[in-house]
């Protein structure tokens, strides 16, 4: 009985635009964006930033720290993520809409951890940002050239744009990189192409991309796939044309059974 309710449990989440990762469900981007609240973290990963640092980090990006009621408003339709994090003025919390087995603990709401003395406590960060420029789309031709805004020329500052592309079941999508030039750091996180096999921005991470090399193509594992690009609020370069083909899995066997055997001469 107890599974069968936390499978009903993740199978809400899901429809409510949620995924299920490391047994913790993760909000969809989609529900950031409605917000206009995100969560970031250091580049050295989980809870390593001091408020003054978690302050620096909303501001490059163009936002600002959240207030305690930008999350609750975030919270209300739907905004959920299992990591504690500064807010305005120095408070720390996290959004729960629905308390898990990890998270929240049996509660839902804001866990609010109130305003910390310690300053130099180390959190993640929640920011606040409802001007970011969106683009992208839901693309469903058999092929097609995506193209970062503004290309040839150099893309914008603050963008945050989502590609999700869904082709016919059984088929597969391959993507190529004809031209790729985003600002290039250590760790890809000024600005970032990411590819997913999936249909959202949660599961089936393939890589990030950043920099000036061409990438090699990428073949997906179903009839989905998902390109987020998102840059800040500093510094551009001179962006990208990725091409997907949509591919007949059927026909592509077919094609390779029958192809002929190479020829092999002795001398």
């Amino acid at each position: 009985m107890m599974l069968l309710v936390y499978s009903l449990v993740v199978q809400w989440a899901l429809a409510a635009g949620w995924g299920y990762k490391d047994g913790v469900l993760h909000n969809s981007i989609w529900l950031e964006q409605a917000a206009g609240v995100y969560h970031r973290e250091s580049r050295s990963g989980k809870y390593q930033l001091t408020y003054k640092e978690a302050k620096a980090v909303c501001d490059y990006e163009g936002g600002q720290l959240a207030t305690y009621e930008q999350l609750r408003q975030a919270w209300k339709i739907g905004f959920h993520l299992c990591a504690a994090g500064w807010l305005s003025k120095g408070r720390v919390g996290y959004p729960i809409v629905k308390a898990t087995f990890n998270c929240g603990f049996g509660r839902t709401g804001i866990i609010d951890y109130g305003h910390r003395l310690n300053k130099s406590e180390k959190w993640d960060a929640y920011c606040y940002n409802p001007h970011a420029k969106e683009c992208g789309g839901v693309l469903t031709d058999q092929k097609r050239i995506i193209k970062s805004p503004g290309y040839p020329e150099e893309y914008e500052n603050e963008l945050i744009c989502y590609w999700h592309i869904r082709v016919k079941y059984g088929q597969r999508i391959r993507i190529s990189f004809l031209e790729f030039d985003v600002e290039d750091d250590t760790s890809c996180l000024s600005d970032y192409l990411e590819i997913y096999d999936s249909y959202d921005d949660i599961h089936g991470l393939v890589d990030r991309y950043c920099g000036d090399d061409l990438p090699e193509d990428i073949l997906s594992s179903g009839n989905v796939m998902t390109l987020k690009f998102l840059t800040d609020a500093s510094v551009t370069a001179g962006g990208f044309q990725i091409e997907y083909v949509a591919l007949n899995t059927g026909a592509e066997e077919r094609s390779k059974s029958t192809e002929m055997p190479e020829t092999i001469t002795y001398t």
